[in-house]
């Protein structure tokens, strides 16, 4: 296939996933992407698939759940609302999905799931509980897409970053997934949040946007290794600075914090979701 043609297929895999971002809240008709992606469903929906390696629809169920999990973790939203608001037409229904994806239903997991032990957790419980070891590293070659707003929407930015990849036949199954973040959410407006979604790579020239180069920092980590839903690693962020950190007897060095996901949410359930959260120190 000619490089144009791939460059067609590119825009329309932003296109596509820009909607689905976008417009979460309504009732998202596969033919209609497939309208915005300007081709038949009938090869849309495998061209997505060859790309994403998932259909539209289980992208579409697990963004919306992902979302769901955020809310019940962050929010005081009404289970009925968020039920609602990710498409289900009863509380029934949004149970019966939710706990078969995340193994709780969605007020036994706003009580009780994994996030809840980062509240409670003790310096004594760390090497149980917590795996935090302390690394020493070398300096990361990244290739990403930059992401503005809430940290929970920067899949957007990753479907951006692998659909360009695939589509200029950069992508290597070899590429770890990091995620960079610039902005402390406790202290800067949601929507004025500054990330990056990247994989590691041993290209360093030139990129052609939206790609673009970012470096990662060699040297001391302490490194936090998180199994859980997407939805609680800001309860990891606040156990590792507020307890680990204080009883470390360690610094933290002027680098950037990163996270490195060690599998894919489209290939696992998110409660096996593994990832590790690097915090530089002197």
């Amino acid at each position: 296939m000619t490089g144009s043609a791939w460059a067609t297929y590119e825009r329309r895999l932003h296109r596509v996933a820009a909607y689905i971002y976008g417009h979460l809240d309504e009732e998202l008709d596969l033919d209609r992407l497939s309208e915005i992606a300007c081709l038949s469903p009938h090869h849309w929906h495998r061209i997505y698939r060859v790309v994403h390696g998932e259909t539209l629809a289980a992208t579409v169920k697990r963004l919306r759940l992902q979302r769901a999990a955020a809310q019940l973790v962050q929010t005081d939203l009404a289970v009925e609302a968020i039920a609602r608001r990710s498409g289900y037409p009863n509380v029934q229904s949004f149970n019966r999905t939710f706990k078969a994806v995340y193994g709780l239903p969605p007020a036994r997991y706003r009580r009780e799931g994994s996030h809840t032990a980062f509240e409670t957790a003790s310096m004594e419980g760390n090497n149980v509980m917590y795996d935090v070891a302390l690394r020493t590293i070398d300096p990361l070659t990244l290739m990403g897409v930059a992401h503005s707003g809430s940290y929970m929407g920067i899949g957007q930015a990753f479907e951006t970053l692998y659909g360009t990849l695939f589509a200029r036949g950069l992508f290597r199954p070899d590429m770890e997934m990091i995620g960079i973040y610039l902005d402390d959410p406790e202290l800067v407006e949601t929507d004025r949040l500054r990330s990056f979604a990247c994989v590691t790579t041993r290209d360093e020239g030139a990129a052609e946007a939206p790609l673009t180069r970012q470096k990662i920092d060699g040297g001391d980590y302490a490194v936090l290794r998180h199994k859980g839903p997407y939805a609680d690693m800001p309860k990891a962020y606040q156990w590792l600075y507020g307890t680990w950190l204080p009883n470390s007897g360690r610094e933290i060095r002027d680098s950037v914090m990163f996270e490195k996901n060690l599998n894919n949410p489209r290939e696992v359930a998110p409660t096996e979701l593994l990832s590790e959260i690097y915090l530089p120190l002197k």
